[in-house]
């Protein structure tokens, strides 16, 4: 791409790089100057102006726009016209976002010229939502570097994963003094979180605090066919040999991970019986207020796998504001109740 100020008579297919008010001509930045604008400029007793012009192999800046919004964008998410050099992405459905963030980092160390600002990966979005802006710096690009973008890309970049219709089981477990109290509001608390992710909580399941019985509970509620089971312990898990994790290997299943570099939610629990995931729930998942466990939950409501590295990944951001209202976890190592 040219760029500078030229004489008028030189300036016909140029694009305005600046907005320009002289008299009664009023001319807005990025305008391709015709014969007449030229003409108005003259009248105005304008003698050169600043322009950009493009060289063999230039796009224009809203094609380019155009070219990487379509490389990015993939199911759940929509490419809006370009304007000013910029697309903006949006999601179709209510899911996550779902992107690759090293291809992100690929596409803006291409050059200067091309930028794509997206929001954080794993973010709840709605229909609507603005989940990424493409922005073309200057206004022509090289097609050499589209081409890099296409490359790079290959596959769409980003997507919105959708929630999925979930049937979701619970079980809780009783010490001598549990409240019935607390119980159901565990239940209120979980009915709303898996409802607001398309999900329902189908079944609950009180038992003592005992291998047995929670073994005896996880085996009931994977007969009715469930797709996630829930364990809310009367006391906080521990260790992976602790009764939860133990009462999930008694039941056929096994441990994936303990513990995650989230708080609140330090203590969660992942496992799976036959192929269905299990949580062992932090004492964070009684309260509505945002902890680990909602990350968890969002990625298995939207038919996505959770490993013990996706787990383990989870630290960057992984301090969640508000963490230190739950008591003194922070301070204990997160080994109280709250985590």
């Amino acid at each position: 791409m040219k760029f500078g100020t030229v004489p008028l008579a030189e300036a016909r297919g140029g694009v305005l790089a600046h907005s320009l008010r002289l008299g009664g001509v009023s001319l807005k930045k990025g305008r391709r100057l015709d014969d007449d604008d030229l003409a108005s400029l003259n009248s105005a007793e304008l003698t050169e102006v600043t322009v950009a012009r493009p060289e063999a192999g230039d796009v224009d800046e809203d094609r380019a726009a155009a070219s990487i919004g379509g490389a990015v964008a993939g199911n759940g998410v929509s490419a809006k016209a370009p304007f000013t050099g910029r697309v903006n992405l949006l999601a179709t459905c209510r899911g996550l976002v779902h992107y690759d963030a090293d291809k992100l980092d690929a596409l803006n160390l291409i050059d200067e010229a091309i930028t794509v600002a997206a929001l954080p990966p794993w973010q709840p979005v709605e229909p609507g939502t603005m989940v990424a802006t493409i922005k073309i710096i200057p206004f022509f690009v090289a097609g050499a570097l589209l081409e890099r973008a296409a490359a790079i890309a290959g596959s769409p970049v980003m997507r919105v994963a959708p929630y999925r219709p979930r049937a979701v089981g619970l079980v809780q477990t009783l010490l001598p003094g549990t409240r019935d109290k607390v119980l159901d509001k565990t239940v209120k608390v979980l009915r709303s979180r898996v409802e607001d992710l398309s999900g329902s909580l189908a079944a609950e399941v009180r038992c003592a605090h005992e291998t047995d019985a929670i073994a005896n509970a996880i085996t009931e509620q994977l007969a009715a066919g469930l797709d996630l089971v829930l364990i809310a312990g009367a006391s906080a898990i521990t260790d992976r040999r602790d009764l939860v994790p133990s009462a999930i290997e008694r039941a056929g299943g096994c441990i994936l991970h303990f513990g995650m570099p989230v708080d609140p939610g330090n203590l969660l629990l992942l496992g799976e019986v036959d192929g269905v995931p299990v949580i062992g729930l932090p004492g964070c998942a009684r309260s509505p207020k945002t902890n680990g466990f909602d990350w968890v939950l969002g990625r298995l409501a939207c038919g996505l796998p959770v490993t013990a590295d996706d787990i383990k990944r989870m630290g960057s951001g992984g301090l969640i504001p508000g963490g230190s209202s739950y008591g003194s976890a922070a301070a204990s190592g997160g080994k109280g109740r709250a985590a």
